[in-house]
């Protein structure tokens, strides 16, 4: 049970993240689609600020969780973040 939470947990951070990355392309995005700006960001070396500002999003849904007394979705959240982090980390410096 307690593992299943915890995914739970995984799965919303990791796709809030994406949502939040998208909205920060959208925003900062220089009107070109979704794919070019990617590759811009990454070739400019935006990626992980871009990545950064997604992850702000995780933190509304963190203390959404919180509230909500849902301890191991909050602690899966924290894991989809970490796991996110290191993977920024290992494509920008690869």
């Amino acid at each position: 049970m307690i593992k299943k939470e915890v995914f739970i947990g995984f799965l919303v951070g990791v796709i809030a993240n994406a949502i939040g990355f998208i909205i920060a392309i959208v925003i900062f995005g220089n009107g070109e689609d979704m794919t070019t700006a990617f590759k811009q960001s990454l070739a400019q070396g935006l990626f992980s600020k871009l990545v950064s500002m997604g992850a702000i999003l995780n933190l509304v849904v963190f203390f959404l969780f919180l509230k909500q007394k849902r301890d191991y979705r909050a602690r899966g959240v924290i894991l989809a973040t970490i796991t996110v982090t290191i993977v920024t980390f290992i494509l920008n410096y690869r």
